[in-house]
């Protein structure tokens, strides 16, 4: 990074998260990420990827007693993402591994990523396939929108080795990865919860929620979108719940 981290307000003025002034920035993929998950009180949950830690520490923030640990390659901002585990009060409660998620088994075990230890892990990989954009010369933007050699597939394997049988896994992801998102999920996870993400009521989907189970042989289920806007422009009275920790994604409407 080569100027100061800003200190930004998030969920709603609930978290202050110092970040980088450019590149990747904590907003609405990593509010509703945080969504996406409801773990219970004794509960721990792995953010894959974590960045400064804005879904991790809004899910702590939204469910007292849960314990969150925030999984960052990059040495610079894993230091951010402790200031800012520290800032928020939460150090009790949530912890910083600095770990590559797509390093061989031997490499991530060592690092704190033993196998079958997390009931729950959550992510945002980068979304883009290597020549799909053009990358961005922010190191830490190409890192966290651009998958290097790796895949979808070698994030998704690394949380089906992390979780447990029954284990419960979360992401969000452009919608035009569905295809992938789906084979590689295949034979690892069931009971796969699809949530599209729509700017506006009459526009296509641009993400998608994902919540799947491990070792699950329960068939898909796509659920009614998420509409973030309406006219003239603000948020629907639901995402406006999402972005301020008041609310959870509803994976069983009715149930």
């Amino acid at each position: 990074m080569s100027t100061a981290p800003t200190r930004d307000a998030f969920l709603g003025g609930r978290l202050v998260l110092s970040q980088p002034p450019k590149g990747h920035r904590a907003g609405t993929d990593a509010a509703l990420l945080a969504a996406a998950l409801s773990p219970g009180a004794n509960d721990t949950v792995f953010d894959l990827g974590a960045g400064v830690g804005a879904a991790g520490l809004a899910l702590a923030a939204r469910v007292p007693g849960c314990r969150v640990v925030l999984v960052e390659l990059d040495p610079a901002i894993a230091a951010l993402a402790r200031g800012n585990v520290e800032a928020n009060g939460l150090s009790a409660r949530v912890a910083v591994i600095e770990a590559d998620v797509t390093a061989p088994a031997r490499q991530r075990t060592a690092a704190g990523l033993a196998p079958n230890s997390a009931g729950m892990v959550m992510m945002n990989p980068p979304f883009h396939l290597p020549g799909a954009v053009r990358a961005s010369p922010d190191a830490y933007r190409r890192q966290a929108h651009v998958l290097p050699a790796a895949t979808d597939e070698a994030w998704i394997c690394a949380a089906a080795a992390l979780l447990r049988p029954g284990g419960v896994l979360a992401l969000i992801h452009r919608a035009d990865a569905l295809p992938r998102l789906l084979t590689a999920l295949a034979g690892r996870f069931g009971d796969i919860r699809l949530k599209p993400v729509s700017p506006r009521a009459e526009a296509a989907a641009t993400r998608l929620i994902v919540r799947a189970v491990k070792g699950s042989r329960a068939l898909p289920v796509l659920l009614p979108p998420l509409v973030l806007h309406e006219p003239p422009g603000g948020f629907t009275a639901t995402a406006e719940a999402l972005h301020r920790g008041t609310a959870a994604i509803a994976w069983f409407p009715g149930a």
